[in-house]
C-alpha cells in the first residue's frame, strides 16, 4: 500500500517542479522549539518576541541553512536587516517566508538570477475584503483556478516585493505591482520586470525572480 506523501514532502516536490534550475527551495512544518535553530547572531537581530514568530523565523532559517550547505556555504548567520529582509552571504540571493504552519526558503547564486522572493499561503480562497485591497485593474489571472486566484495574486505580490526591493529600494503597495498570472510576469511602478512561478497545492507558493538580463 502506497503511503500518502507528508505535507512537507508534497510541498517539496511541488516547489521543485516550479523552480528554475538555479534556484534551490525547501520547506519545513513549523514545530515547537524551532526558535532554538536560530544562531545567536540571528536571534539578536530579530526584534519579535512572540514565540510563534520566533519559531517561524527559526524554521525558515533552518531550511535556508540546509539549502546553503548544499552549495558549500556553512555556519553563516542570516541576519534580519532593519528593513525586515534577510541578509544573505555575498554572492547569494534568497528569500524566506512562512504562514501559520509552514516555513519556506529559496536561495540561488547571483548570476542568471539577480534577486528572488518567495511567499507561502494556505491553499484557501482569499477573503473578499482582502482581495479588494490586493487586486487592481492591471492584474490578469488568466486561466488560474478562480477559487484560488486571489490567494495566488496576494502571494505573488508579496513575493514580487521581496524580489524587487533589494534592487530598487522602493516601498511598494499592492497597487504598485501589476501581475499577469497567465504569462508568469509582473511589473512594478518603477519599471522592474519580475518573473513568476507558482504552485497551488498542497499550499500556495509563489517564486518571484529577476533574471540577470532583466533591466
Amino acid at each position: 500500500m502506497t503511503r500518502p506523501p507528508s505535507a512537507e514532502g508534497a510541498l517539496l516536490e511541488a516547489m521543485a517542479a516550479i523552480a528554475p534550475g538555479d534556484i534551490r527551495t525547501g520547506c519545513r512544518l513549523i514545530r515547537e522549539a524551532d526558535e532554538t535553530h536560530l544562531m545567536p547572531e540571528e536571534a539578536r537581530s530579530i526584534p519579535a518576541r512572540q514565540p510563534a514568530m520566533r519559531r517561524a523565523s527559526g524554521a525558515a532559517r533552518l531550511v535556508a541553512h540546509k539549502l546553503l550547505a548544499d552549495i558549500g556555504i556553512r555556519d553563516v548567520a542570516i541576519l534580519r536587516a532593519p528593513s525586515g529582509a534577510p541578509v544573505w552571504p555575498r554572492g547569494i540571493t534568497g528569500s524566506l517566508a512562512h504562514d501559520d504552519e509552514m516555513a519556506v526558503a529559496a536561495v540561488a547564486p547571483v548570476g542568471r538570477i539577480r534577486s528572488l522572493g518567495i511567499d507561502v499561503e494556505p491553499a484557501q480562497p482569499l477573503p473578499d475584503d482582502i482581495f479588494e485591497i490586493v487586486s487592481t485593474n492591471a492584474d490578469q489571472i488568466g486561466t488560474t483556478d478562480r477559487q484560488l486566484a486571489g490567494r495566488i495574486l496576494f502571494c505573488a505580490k508579496e513575493a514580487v516585493y521581496k524580489a524587487a526591493y533589494p534592487l530598487d529600494r522602493q516601498i511598494l503597495g499592492y497597487e504598485d505591482i501589476a501581475v499577469d498570472l497567465g504569462t508568469g510576469r509582473a511589473m512594478t511602478r518603477t519599471g522592474r520586470k519580475v518573473s513568476l512561478a507558482y504552485c497551488a497545492a498542497p499550499r500556495v507558493v509563489v517564486l518571484a525572480f529577476v533574471g540577470g538580463d532583466d533591466v
